[in-house]
């Protein structure tokens, strides 16, 4: 499985949403540069660009490779791990999974309600729209505007920088297969309450994955910051950078003692 890994110190696993690949959660990487020291390791998905997805074909599949992967990139060292998206749900099961050496969960815009017809999410609202991106973004205009809650040209970039090359190097049949087994065989809620510091951010304006669903949850976190964000779609990562970097930076904190 690749991995893009930077710093030194401390492990942290960062696991990207579905039919993208690791360099969308780099815009976060502040957060863990200034806080360290951490060592972050970028794990590109089965089925993303740097990673061949072989006989994979569900979500299940997807977290044991993950969890297994884990193991033998950090054998028994305590780590944290960080999942955006689709990419919340594999970290919620690896979390869960290895629990006795896992030093923290954090979900941004987390899947916690697999099946999309079930998931309580608000109606689609775009808060501002900025026409001087139409030339930025070209083709890629409609793609962008998918999930985009507030436009701007420096998030029209990020989108270029960090979504784009994902989606144009997933492997569209493997995700196509993991997508008709989406859900994981148990819900990682269903065990004990996990206990370690834990952090879930969500957008109010988050019409894929919604918000309420993740608080749903809150009692299963006793140490856990929730938050939801206004002003924020499922592209939260970028819409507020600087405020999931804060959140995440404090997260970081509680996790040392």
């Amino acid at each position: 499985m690749f991995a893009h890994e930077t710093g030194s110190g401390t492990p942290v696993v960062l696991l990207h949403g579905f039919g993208l690949d690791h360099r969308s959660l780099l815009p976060l990487d502040p957060a863990f540069a200034r806080s360290g020291p951490w060592r972050r390791v970028y794990l590109d998905l089965p089925g993303a660009t740097g990673t061949p997805a072989g006989a994979i074909s569900s979500a299940q599949e997807v977290a044991d490779a993950v969890t297994d992967e884990i193991r033998a990139r950090l054998g028994d060292e305590p780590f944290a791990v960080l999942g955006n998206s689709f990419g919340g749900m594999i970290a919620r099961h690896v979390a869960h999974a290895l629990r006795p050496q896992v030093l923290g969960l954090a979900t941004v815009a987390g899947v916690f309600v697999a099946p999309r017809a079930e998931r309580a999410v608000p109606p689609r609202t775009v808060l501002h729209r900025a026409p001087e991106i139409e030339p930025l973004l070209g083709a890629h205009l409609a793609t962008y505007r998918e999930d985009a809650v507030v436009e701007s040209a420096a998030d029209a970039r990020a989108f270029l920088d960090h979504v784009l090359p994902g989606i144009e190097g997933a492997d569209q049949d493997a995700l196509g297969r993991i997508a008709q087994r989406y859900a994981l065989d148990r819900e990682p809620e269903d065990a004990a309450p996990f206990v370690q510091p834990s952090l879930h951010i969500t957008g109010r304006q988050d019409d894929v994955v919604g918000w309420s669903d993740a608080w749903r949850r809150v009692g299963h976190y006793p140490r856990a910051s929730f938050a939801v964000l206004d002003a924020a779609g499922h592209n939260i990562v970028s819409e507020q950078r600087e405020l999931c970097c804060a959140l995440i930076a404090d997260w970081l904190t509680r996790m040392r003692p």
